[in-house]
């Protein structure tokens, strides 16, 4: 019975700490406004499950009013099990659609067998989802993006792309009519799979670019994992940075105007202190601990 007993305190608190980790989200990036409906992207896996499950349980006691609707775009994988999501979301009482559209013949088609299936692959997705969004009258785009899956991108841009540059948790398409938002930002990656368990959620693996191993962003998971096994607090230490980034500390001339900086005309907010041993550790201290 103690064991049965700290295994509901863990995963109750597990699950307050999910819901609190995406509620601070929503509230720091306001990506839900009263009235929203909001158009879960639901693909079988362990990160939309969760995202859907916590975006249900926030909504009942939310301060604002939105709606929920769950979209799964069936590709026409070989196998895919077309009756789980269906099922499972009518057991939960979820307003859904299916999209059956055959991008997997195109991939396999386009794409020389052994290269990359993801960046086609979700380019398509992409589209497709934008266009049922427009049909639906949602008025955001909730992905399951966590926060492993920004670092992930940061180091994949930072490595092979030459850019700072991550996902935000919040962008508005490329054609300015869509909002998307990544609720699961400050979430573990880790935690979503004890939730995904716990929940017990139907989960459908993804047989086409999810199995390539030899993808540059399995490589660069591996790399964070191990940084979290030999070093614990390192990837939250990164994740903050990306909230508190210095541009006048950086050199893109775009970003701060380097041309135009003189001295003799009074101190300016982050001068010469990006190094300041006090400061910076006490800062990150707090940030961590948070």
């Amino acid at each position: 019975m103690p064991d049965l007993q700290k295994q509901v305190y863990e995963a109750n608190k597990l699950a307050k700490r999910l819901r609190r980790q995406v509620g601070e989200a929503i509230a720091d990036y306001e990506m839900i406004g009263d009235g929203d409906k909001v158009m879960v992207c639901l693909s079988g896996g362990k990160d939309s499950y969760a995202l859907l499950d916590i975006l249900l349980s926030l909504r009942q006691h939310a301060p604002v009013d939105f709606e929920l609707i769950a979209v799964n775009l069936d590709q026409k994988h070989p196998g895919f099990p077309q009756d789980v999501l269906p099922d499972y979301l009518a057991s939960r009482g979820v307003k859904f659609r299916i999209i059956e559209q055959d991008t997997y013949s195109v991939v396999k088609r386009v794409i020389p067998e052994g290269k990359t299936m993801c960046g086609l692959c979700s380019r398509m997705r992409r589209g497709v989802l934008y266009r049922v969004a427009s049909e639906l009258g949602a008025t955001r785009i909730a992905l399951g993006h966590h926060r492993d899956d920004i670092l992930e991108t940061f180091f994949l841009n930072l490595f092979h792309g030459g850019r700072l540059k991550a996902m935000p948790p919040k962008l508005v398409s490329d054609d300015g009519r869509h909002m998307v938002i990544r609720p699961l930002a400050y979430c573990r990656e880790r935690d979503l799979e004890r939730y995904a368990a716990e929940k017990a959620f139907p989960i459908i693996p993804c047989n086409l670019c999810g199995s390539q191993e030899n993808l540059q962003r399995q490589v660069v998971k591996q790399m964070l994992r191990q940084w979290d096994r030999q070093s614990p607090g390192r990837l939250e230490t990164i994740f903050a940075a990306l909230q508190r980034i210095s541009p006048s500390h950086l050199l893109d001339a775009g970003q701060f105007d380097f041309r135009g900086l003189e001295a003799g005309k009074g101190a300016w907010p982050d001068g010469d202190k990006a190094f300041d041993a006090e400061t910076f550790s006490n800062q990150l201290f707090e940030l961590v601990a948070k």
